[in-house]
């Protein structure tokens, strides 16, 4: 008790440390923040000036055009039709000061290859925009770029005790980068960050990890197959996904009489039976969708039991 009377560590130099265990790199390359998206909102700060401009690709993290325009930048979405990601080149049109990459993606789960990430880089070169990879998912996936951020001259690597950790409550989140790139970031975000309490947590589940997280990675992609499973089996069409959840069309046949074909719609139908989904209406390229979060057999099993009475028999 006596310690939560006295500030944290400026920069939370305990959780830094953890992170720089953990990963394998110096600490002089690892930034902490209030959550990730505390961390993104710096980065776009210490990425430019007001007027420059942030290119993504939607659908992506709903965050990215906020933060953008509350740091008076100028987001700048490119166009796709959901088949292919546009060239590496496409996304320096314009000379964006900064390019935000979500992998795996929030809220598709799709996650753009090792190739074309590399090409991205490559394109970009030392000294164009800075490359932000936020890798809040990619516990889930099958490979991620946070170590070759420390060599990489203008990329960062984010990520959050969100998802795998199960510490959204106490909102802490790190970024991996090239140590000046670092420096800055930290400068653009301010101190005292992580509380004292978090910064605890936060340290403790980084240097245990490796007791439990390869059964909590485990038991997601086993949970998301079983899901995907269901869902074929009952005429829907969940997109692939490397992260934690799965996002799926809403096909306008195949639902029982007074069901509404719509994002909304079928996000009603699920509150009733105790069922929450997050819906997503008129997604660029794939109209409404609603995603999914994977949770352990108990839950998937209620899912379906929610879903059922909405579908028309096959």
């Amino acid at each position: 008790p006596e310690a939560l009377l006295r500030y944290p560590a400026v920069y939370a130099d305990g959780v830094r440390a953890a992170v720089a265990r953990r990963y394998g790199v110096p600490i002089e390359a690892v930034a902490t923040g209030c959550g990730s998206d505390d961390i993104l909102d710096s980065t776009f700060r210490a990425a430019g000036e007001p007027g420059d401009r942030i290119a993504y690709l939607p659908p992506t993290f709903s965050m990215v055009e906020i933060f953008a325009r509350m740091n008076g930048m100028t987001p700048a979405p490119l166009e796709c039709d959901g088949a292919e990601l546009p060239t590496p080149e496409a996304f320096l049109e314009g000379s964006p000061a900064l390019i935000y990459l979500c992998r795996p993606n929030n809220p598709t789960g799709d996650s753009a290859s090792r190739e074309w990430v590399t090409r991205l880089l490559d394109a970009a070169g030392a000294d164009g925009p800075i490359i932000l990879i936020d890798e809040a998912y990619a516990d889930f996936a099958s490979d991620d770029f946070l170590r070759e951020a420390v060599g990489s001259p203008r990329t960062i690597v984010v990520r959050t005790l969100s998802k795998v950790f199960g510490l959204a409550g106490l909102r802490v989140g790190f970024a991996v980068g090239a140590p000046e790139v670092i420096r800055e970031v930290e400068k653009s975000r301010g101190p005292y960050k992580v509380n004292r309490l978090a910064e605890a947590a936060a340290i403790a589940a980084i240097d245990d990890a490796e007791g439990w997280i390869p059964g909590i990675v485990r038991a997601v992609r086993e949970g998301r197959a079983a899901l995907a499973e269901g869902l074929c089996e009952r005429g829907l069409s969940p997109l692939p996904s490397e992260a934690n959840f799965l996002l799926v069309p809403i096909p306008e046949g195949g639902w029982n009489p007074g069901i509404e074909a719509s994002a909304a719609g079928i996000t009603a139908g699920l509150r009733e039976s105790g069922v929450a989904v997050r819906p997503f209406p008129d997604l660029p390229g794939r109209g409404d969708a609603i995603r999914i979060s994977v949770g352990p057999p108990h839950e998937i099993d209620a899912f379906f039991a929610a879903l059922d009475p909405l579908r028309a028999s096959r």
